[in-house]
């Protein structure tokens, strides 16, 4: 049985399942292991983790802990129940209307991106002329409609990771600060911090920023030295504001001061450097790499959540389910009734009962007429359904984007 355990129950002869952090908050080539040593035990402790899972079929058992099925049913009841008290962020237009538009500007925006790393890599200047206009694409994008462009964020080649994600993250930093109500001035500069936050991978070598596997330990102390030099990139950028360097420089800060490169805590970080820790996070655990599958977006929310307790600001936590929704936009999920379909529209009062597409009966294996049913409605007002689960697109070998 899998089960979740305080790091202090840790005991040699126990077998790590999982980690039960994010990969670049751990030195182990592995996140499933049969603890050894104390030595080991006080490397899990060293790295900010709190919590683990162990599988008590390899390994030495706590009678006491509660199985991985009973973690995840409660966070998840936690999820539902904040979701139910938090409304959606307005809309100007449906997804539908601003899909086509946003794809234009997500490719766009990648273009450019990678352009700026690809200069960057070889000692050329940050040339901000180039990012502004595209961070103000990405804006006008998310205020009209913010799940058409981040439905598409989730859509990344592995071979070009470091560029895509730092789209995703400009775009998820625009659509989070607009959330909370920030002004346009601050949700400009926060896009552009969060579109160079990783500029200093660039100074990595290749070998290890493109390796096809876990990093050695050495490797990793190498890797996140890209956070200072991203600082320093951006410091002699002409014209970047304090706001993208912060954004950029904490990152990687953690709530409880486990993280790097200051080690600051609490308050300690800024407000949007906090929110600049969830959104890469999240984009990392929803992201396919060549050594791991990436999450589903609620699976992701659920995580994070967890983790909340320690390493992030959980009222940001909670404020960032209410930016994207529990089931974001473009996610595939089955209905109560047997169907699936894909999520097109959060509703501004209920984040729990999104409208959905439908496309596919389970029961008769067979496609159906497409059909938007809004959850929030009762039966015969449109409505009279509610989601039982995400669905994994690759199972049923579906691009739910292309209901969109």
């Amino acid at each position: 049985m899998i089960k979740c355990i305080d790091v202090n129950d840790l005991k040699v002869g126990m077998y790590i399942h999982d980690l039960n952090c994010d990969w670049m908050s751990h030195p182990f080539l592995v996140n499933r292991f049969k603890v050894s040593n104390e030595n080991e035990i006080q490397k899990i402790v060293d790295a900010g983790i709190h919590e683990v899972y162990i599988d008590t079929r390899k390994g030495l058992d706590l009678p006491s802990a509660p199985s991985a099925g009973e973690v995840r049913k409660q966070l998840q009841s936690e999820l539902i129940e904040i979701a139910s008290r938090h409304s959606a962020v307005p809309r100007k237009v449906e997804a539908a209307e601003e899909f086509g538009r946003a794809q234009m500007v997500h490719s766009e925006a990648n273009l450019i991106v990678r352009g700026i790393l690809h200069d960057v890599r070889l000692g050329k200047q940050v040339e901000l002329e180039q990012v502004e206009p595209q961070v103000e694409k990405l804006t006008e994008s998310i205020l009209r409609n913010n799940g058409a462009l981040l439905s598409l964020c989730r859509i990344k080649d592995k071979d070009n990771y470091t560029f895509q994600h730092s789209v995703s993250v400009g775009a998820l930093m625009v659509s989070f600060c607009n959330a909370l109500g920030m002004g346009k001035e601050v949700i400009h500069h926060a896009g552009i911090g969060g579109m160079l936050h990783d500029i200093g991978k660039m100074k990595v070598p290749d070998t290890i920023l493109n390796k096809p596997g876990k990093l050695t330990e050495q490797e990793f102390q190498v890797m996140k030295c890209h956070v200072v030099e991203s600082q320093k990139i951006l410091h002699d950028t002409r014209g970047i504001s304090e706001t993208a360097v912060l954004v950029a420089g904490q990152h990687h800060e953690r709530h409880d001061g486990s993280g790097y490169p200051a080690g600051l805590k609490g308050d300690e970080i800024s407000q949007l450097g906090q929110m600049a820790a969830i959104v890469d996070v999240y984009d990392a655990l929803t992201s396919d790499r060549c050594y791991h599958k990436g999450m589903a977006p609620t699976d992701a929310l659920r995580k994070i959540y967890e983790w909340s307790k320690f390493h992030f600001s959980p009222e940001l936590v909670q404020a960032f389910m209410r930016t994207i929704g529990i089931y974001p936009v473009g996610t595939l999920v089955r209905l109560e009734s047997g169907r699936l379909g894909v999520v097109v529209e959060q509703n501004e009062n209920n984040l729990v009962s999104p409208k959905v597409k439908v496309f596919f009966s389970i029961k008769s294996n067979a496609h159906i007429a497409p059909e938007v049913v809004d959850l929030s409605r009762k039966m015969g007002f449109g409505g009279g359904d509610r989601i039982v689960k995400h669905e994994s697109p690759e199972k049923w070998k579906m691009d739910p984007l292309r209901f969109l």
